[in-house]
């Protein structure tokens, strides 16, 4: 959730820190701060707040340091105040850390080092770490042409029980940027001459594309000569970087006034790419028209199928249910991974379970997958753990931890709030549901053909969406900018579009939003409605439309104002809702691709009428890397 970057090399560090932390404010931030070493001196500036509140006091004391650490701050242990901001340092000030993660030993740990003499400064966990390595580094005398440092970094680390990501620089150690992994993710960069770390690559695209992410207990050692590689029992590693296939454009806001606007208008180009890579023609002598790369064994005698997701991948997740009972007839159950991982399903037989994660480092999805993983090891063949993960960073932990991955193919998503990852990931359970049915053949070449080919016209549905709602939610918006409740509401495959509807709203606007199956509202909600609370019904002509519509009768009688999601304008649809959000006429089953849009735009707008910050909604973080 925090982010981290390092940089030792020829340049002056300070501004290159700043930028990578600027790339990241997206993953959610309350304080920052970066800490240099220079002139046998660490030099730590940090400010609450806003990055544009460091760098004006970085502005006051320059220096030409050319190695250093920085950090943004999602509190988790102490209020988001200065004192609990990182870099954290040791009592002689001589050693600074950066964290992403949690301690969660730094109870004992506090005590035992405030016995020793050890005065800390903050209420944080974090804080234990230099003060660790400062009392590990008492038994080594200085010396920069030494591995002491090193060692006494991996000494401390194999003492820190958690999740827990750092970066390390020392005044007696001037030379040396010590970063580690262990369940939160870092990755290192290789320039020319100098050398980066960070949490997420976007922090360094800019200076290189060449990357090694670090695996779970590794440690480096980052020197002007080169990049280190130890596991933690102190073996050295020989390990290669890759080439990232990533633009810095990517991460520009190109013209848009907002990153998740620019990123909701992504959506088309995100359709297009998984029907490039997945979906392909109908042949009689082939078996299925969608290719995941996914194993023979993976279908064989599948019985059960179980999803873990937290937030809007839990939203997709509720859709791919709908779409694999549907379609393929496979029971499955879809499950918050923060609950799973505490009461998880009896074991069954021949069972699938699916992670679903955007960032692919979702701490509560990756500790049931792991969990899931670990129960079923050597139990008989029907119990074994099949496992698939779905995701926009094939690289990432989930990547390493599942051996099934399907790929959402979003590109990076800067906005907090999920858009248009959220569409990859119904894109990859439209192509999971249809490669099942083809595999189980519960559904005919000829129906196959059809969703395939209705799904092909998709992407220039939903842009002819974008064109006709960008003015409408805008207006709209204006009418809403002091509301304090909304209302969704949604039925079939579409009651999960009313969630994500609600939660885009309360993520980016603060304004107090649910969710309900439509039929629902009479057994209790209903009694939140009156004139000041207007209800937002997504009605499409299908197997429930009629059900939606006299829902919202229900609601109309109640004083609400009602705003439809639909592609009806006229007869009693045009008659009951006060406001319309037209969208394209589509087949049932393909429309939560179409109606999640104008409900993106209509929170969109309320919260920039609102004038809150779109991209880094209070209290919220892009990867939640912590349970």
């Amino acid at each position: 959730m925090c982010g981290i970057v390092g940089y030792i090399g020829t340049q002056a560090a300070t501004d290159i820190l700043l930028a990578g932390l600027e790339k990241l404010e997206y993953r959610g931030y309350d304080s920052a701060g970066i800490a240099t070493v220079w002139e046998g001196e660490v030099h730590c500036v940090r400010a609450k707040g806003k990055l544009h509140n460091l760098r004006s006091k970085l502005e006051q004391m320059e220096t030409p340091a050319q190695i250093g650490i920085g950090h943004t701050r999602w509190a988790t242990h102490g209020k988001p105040e200065e004192y609990n901001a990182h870099p954290h340092m040791d009592t002689a000030m001589r050693v600074a850390v950066v964290q992403n993660g949690i301690i969660e030993n730094y109870r004992e740990l506090r005590e035992e080092l405030k016995a020793k003499g050890h005065v800390f400064r903050s209420e944080t966990d974090t804080e234990v770490i230099p003060h660790l390595i400062a009392e590990i580094l008492k038994n080594f005398p200085p010396s920069p042409s030494s591995s002491s440092f090193l060692e006494a970094v991996r000494q401390a680390v194999t003492r820190l029980e958690g999740a827990f990501a750092l970066a390390v620089v020392s005044a007696d150690y001037p030379d040396e940027l010590i970063v580690v992994r262990q369940q939160a993710p870092l990755v290192i960069g290789f320039g020319q001459g100098e050398f980066f770390c960070a949490s997420d690559t976007p922090a360094i695209v800019s200076y290189t594309r060449a990357v090694l992410p670090l695996e779970n207990g590794e440690i480096a050692r980052l020197t002007p000569l080169g990049v280190e590689i130890y596991n933690f029992a102190g073996d050295r590693l020989k390990k290669q970087p890759r080439l990232l296939n990533l633009n810095p454009t990517m991460v520009e806001k190109q013209g848009f006034k907002h990153f998740m606007l620019k990123e909701i208008h992504e959506q088309p180009g995100v359709v297009r790419a998984s029907l490039e890579a997945y979906f392909n023609n109908v042949e009689e002598n082939v078996r299925s028209p969608i290719n995941l790369g996914l194993p023979e064994d993976l279908y064989t005698d599948l019985e059960q199928i179980h999803i873990v997701a937290c937030g809007t991948s839990w939203h997709a997740a509720l859709i791919g249910k709908y779409l694999i009972e549907q379609l393929a007839g496979i029971s499955t159950q879809v499950h918050y991974a923060s609950e799973y991982r505490y009461a998880p399903s009896p074991l069954t037989s021949n069972t699938l379970i699916i992670g679903v994660t955007q960032s692919g480092e979702t701490a509560d999805t990756l500790a049931a997958l792991a969990m899931e993983k670990e129960r079923r090891q050597g139990k008989e063949a029907k119990y074994e753990a099949r496992l698939l993960g779905i995701t926009n960073r094939p690289e990432s932990s989930l990547g390493h931890l599942v051996p099934n991955i399907i790929s959402t193919l979003a590109g990076i998503e800067i906005g907090v709030a999920a858009t248009k990852t959220f569409t990859a990931q119904l894109m990859a359970f439209y192509a999971l549901a249809l490669d099942l049915a083809a595999h189980r053949q519960t559904v005919d070449k000829e129906t196959l053909e059809k969703i395939i080919n209705s799904l092909r016209e998709i992407p220039k549905e939903i842009e002819s969406t974008l064109e006709t709602q960008e003015h409408l939610s805008e207006q709209l918006a204006h009418e809403f900018a002091e509301t304090q409740d909304f209302i969704f509401v949604g039925r079939g495959i579409n009651f999960p579009i009313a969630l994500e509807g609600a939660l885009k709203l309360k993520e980016i606007s603060y304004i107090h939003a649910e969710g309900y199956p439509a039929g629902e509202m009479k057994h209790g909600p209903i009694a939140l409605l009156d004139a000041k609370v207007p209800v937002v019904a997504i009605a499409v002509p299908g197997s429930v439309y009629e059900k939606v519509i006299s829902n919202s009768q229900e609601a109309k009688a109640r004083d609400s104002r009602l705003i439809g999601v639909t592609p009806v304008k006229d007869g009693e649809a045009g008659e009951i809702f006060n406001d319309l959000l037209p969208v394209s006429y589509v087949e049932e089953l393909l429309s939560p691709l179409l109606t999640v849009v104008p409900l993106q735009l209509l929170a969109y707008h309320i919260a920039a009428r609102r004038g809150l910050d779109v991209d880094q909604p209070r209290n919220l973080a892009k990867s939640v890397t912590v349970e």
